[in-house]
């Protein structure tokens, strides 16, 4: 081992297998001062792994667990402005198609399904149906899987949770419930199931209208370093944040690569392309200033579900010490 690799803090981060984090994964970014074991896991294994059992030095994790934790005083870890997941989820919600649901309104009075009421997705999914369609959680009849974690469940809000071994997706089918919030297609709907269909089938058309309106684009999970590494080692939160911007950088380069597409999508720069020009340049934005609309609108959806028991700002929930750092760095890459 080289000296200077003697001299680096070792650190385990646990973190999803994504092109914008290949880099790191690889090693063709490294994190200043750090000897980083990246190892890369399934979002729901990881999210149990850190929560439950606090394996990893740094590990990305739900934004929704996150902030119930941090809502309750319970500060072991503390998040950067890393985003290692954001995705619409309009294009989530699906329905039975003989529940009488034929717009979002009709979901009044419903059985929705959902893994978990707390998970992020749902609180997004939620949030567009209050403000966008008026329509509020305890107006629903919620039926729920196994949480990652235990919560108090909100006042007004009815939740029950499904038997063991009872299968949302197969619920649906069988009409015991009559629509379901899915981060993942359903096998019924892949199978081409009759039965089932998306709430909003022309949904990029929706959830770009709804990003045009909003500037909202939602995320899902955020990166966390425990707390008392972090406070033994501020500097670690910039080095990291640092390196997660490089390999995001890195990312778009790998697939603005005309010789060989690196995704098997014949018009995949025509989609990158257009948008980066929707995005102002930065589809991934890795800042709080350039997150505020997306974060600001989910601390405001978490209280209003009764998630969280107190108001809380975006700035409680992220490391304070490098957004000024940040700023600049990301100004000066964007020079180049």
């Amino acid at each position: 081992m080289k000296v200077s690799d003697m001299s680096k803090l070792k650190v385990t981060l646990a973190c999803g297998n994504y092109g914008r984090t290949q880099a790191l994964i690889n090693g063709k970014i490294e994190v200043e001062g750090v000897d980083l074991n990246y190892i890369a896991l399934s979002p729901s294994e990881l999210f149990w792994r850190m929560l439950n059992n606090e394996e990893f030095d740094a590990s990305e994790l739900s934004l929704s667990s996150y902030t119930i934790l941090r809502s309750e005083g319970d500060n072991r870890f503390i998040a950067l402005p890393v985003f290692p997941s954001r995705t619409f989820r309009h294009s989530c919600l699906y329905v039975r198609t003989n529940a009488g649901i034929q717009k979002p309104e009709d979901l009044k009075g419903k059985r929705i399904g959902v893994g978990d009421y707390q998970m992020t997705a749902a609180v997004w999914v939620r949030g567009f149906l209050h403000h966008d369609y008026q329509i509020k959680p305890q107006e629903m009849k919620w039926m729920v899987g196994q949480a990652v974690q235990n919560i108090k469940n909100p006042e007004g809000v009815e939740i029950q949770q499904i038997k063991p071994g009872q299968s949302l997706d197969k619920l649906l089918e069988e009409g015991e419930i009559d629509a379901l919030i899915s981060v993942i297609l359903p096998p019924s709907f892949l199978s081409g199931s009759q039965h089932i269909r998306r709430m909003f089938p022309d949904y990029k058309k929706v959830e770009l209208d709804y990003y045009k309106r909003t500037k909202i684009f939602p995320i899902m999970h955020t990166l966390v370093i425990k707390t008392a590494l972090y406070e033994a080692n501020p500097w670690l939160a910039s080095s990291l944040h640092k390196a997660f911007v490089q390999a995001k950088e890195r990312g778009y380069q790998r697939l603005y690569n005309t010789d060989a597409l690196s995704v098997s999508l014949p018009w995949l720069i025509d989609e990158l392309e257009n948008s980066l020009r929707i995005f102002n340049n930065d589809i991934w934005n890795y800042s709080l200033n350039g997150s505020l609309p997306t974060l600001q609108a989910f601390v405001q959806y978490m209280a209003e579900q009764g998630l969280i028991q107190r108001a809380m700002t975006v700035d409680e929930l992220f490391v304070r010490s490098i957004r000024d750092e940040l700023a600049y760095y990301l100004d000066s890459i964007g020079d180049k």
